[in-house]
């Protein structure tokens, strides 16, 4: 994989600002003018069915992926403005934090009965 200005060029895409009647239909036959579409997913909501508005389409080519970008980015679908970019990797998950104070949870101070 490539990395232009900072950013991982991947073989995946992120889309934004979908609308809610997209599906993942829709956007795979949108997105397939630009080039062999491997993938293609619309991210719904579980108890609506609709759109969450956003999806992410995965090319068979680098060069498909940026021409994917490139044509989409700021166009209309399904009556709405779509914001294209590359995907990024998920951030590792953070540790738990402790907001209670002295005396709760894993407290070990002087006066913890429960050592």
């Amino acid at each position: 994989m490539e990395v232009w200005k900072g950013i991982l060029k991947s073989l995946h895409n992120f889309f934004n600002w979908l609308s809610k009647r997209t599906t993942t239909e829709g956007l795979q036959e949108a997105f397939s003018k630009f080039g062999e579409v491997v993938q293609a997913k619309v991210v719904t909501d579980r108890t609506s069915g609709y759109s969450k508005g956003f999806g992410f389409v995965r090319y068979a080519t680098l060069e498909n992926a940026a021409e994917g970008i490139k044509g989409m980015d700021g166009q209309f679908l399904d009556g709405w403005v779509i914001f294209a970019e590359y995907s990024r990797p998920k951030p590792p998950p953070s540790q738990p934090q402790n907001n209670m104070g002295p005396g709760y949870g894993n407290y070990t101070g002087p006066n913890n009965r429960w050592q």
